[in-house]
């Protein structure tokens, strides 16, 4: 079984990253931390400003097709340093197309919303078999029902307008429900409702972050089959908006980044205090916060699952590269139509 390479998450200040024969090093202070090979690595993410690589380290990873990225400490993407453009003109040919035809990207668009909103349900599906007898189930099921029918309104759906209105209206009953599947911690941790930039509560700073974290591991993934994560069906497109990527996160949000943040706090693996309110209002995370939820993505991407339309083993992390393969079979005409990514 093929194995997730590896991201490396530089968190720490004053890290200084090089190059040492066919691996990368780390150093603090002059003090080695980290040494990996690089057949290992998949791409190198640094948050913060003060993380210094040194040029052969950044020339030996563009050879390799390992990209390097800077992010603020909240998860703003900065800037990015890679190799040449990777995959096939002719399939990213037929992408621009499809992406300016708009009954070929709404094919698309309705599979990405189906699987979302399925998604969405098991979420709380899979909460409430887990909280028989919680005071807030029927509003939770509730939710399930009005989810269902969207369901079907988006089958029917005939232009993306409409169709972005249905994803909009569904994640809006989802969100709306969200703060009770928080159970623990309850006077710390509160959602409202989804506030990006800046997150206004510590549960939007979580989801902000690992929704960060999806979109790049996504964005390498259709890079390395050849399409163009910047050209998208059911987001617009818009300068620096990777919108393709976007788009295959959709399938990804409740299942994976959403379980991920309230199950670290309900299990009070991440507390109150490793968040800071600043004089905006925007809240922080601390570093080690930063490091729980980097731990706790890595090892979901570890963890093996049957893919439901392959019919195979893998690991998460590789499903990311399956739906791109998929996608662009799609694309190439050698599927009927695009399988988007149903938990089950």
């Amino acid at each position: 079984m093929k194995h997730t390479l590896n991201t490396l998450y530089v968190t720490q200040p004053k890290s200084h990253l090089m190059k040492e024969g066919d691996t990368v090093v780390v150093k603090q202070f002059e003090k080695k931390v980290l040494q990996l090979p690089v057949h290992t690595l998949g791409q190198i993410v640094c948050f913060g400003f003060d993380i210094y690589i040194s040029p052969p380290l950044m020339a030996f990873c563009a050879e390799n097709q390992i990209s390097i990225a800077w992010l603020s400490e909240s998860g703003k993407f900065l800037g990015r340093v890679e190799g040449p453009v990777k995959g096939n003109v002719l399939l990213r040919r037929v992408q621009y197309r499809w992406a300016d035809d708009s009954e070929k990207a709404l094919s698309i668009a309705r599979c990405v919303v189906a699987a979302k909103i399925n998604n969405s349900r098991m979420n709380l599906q899979r909460f409430l078999r887990n909280q028989l007898g919680y005071s807030f189930e029927e509003i939770i099921r509730t939710q399930v029902d009005k989810l269902a029918l969207l369901l079907s309104d988006v089958e029917a759906c005939q232009s993306l307008d409409s169709l972005r209105g249905i994803e909009g209206e569904a994640a809006g009953m989802y969100f709306g429900v969200f703060d009770h599947l928080i159970v623990q911690q309850k006077d710390s941790f509160q959602f409202k409702t989804r506030s990006r930039r800046p997150p206004m509560d510590r549960v939007n700073a979580m989801l902000s972050f690992v929704y960060t974290l999806l979109v790049f591991d996504i964005r390498s993934a259709l890079e390395t089959v050849g399409l163009d994560p910047y050209v998208g069906f059911l987001h617009a497109d818009r300068p620096g908006r990777p919108s393709l990527a976007l788009d295959v996160m959709e399938e990804f949000r409740a299942p994976l980044a959403d379980r991920l943040v309230l199950s670290l706090i309900n299990r009070k693996q991440v507390l109150e205090k490793q968040f800071t309110i600043q004089g905006t209002g925007e809240v922080m995370m601390n570093e080690d916060c930063r490091k729980t939820l980097i731990v706790a993505y890595q090892n979901r991407k570890k963890e093996v699952l049957v893919h439901p339309f392959l019919d195979e083993k893998m690991e998460i992390g590789l499903v990311f590269q399956t739906q791109a393969r998929l996608l662009a079979r799609y694309i190439r005409g050698d599927l009927d139509l695009y399988p988007a990514f149903v938990w089950k």
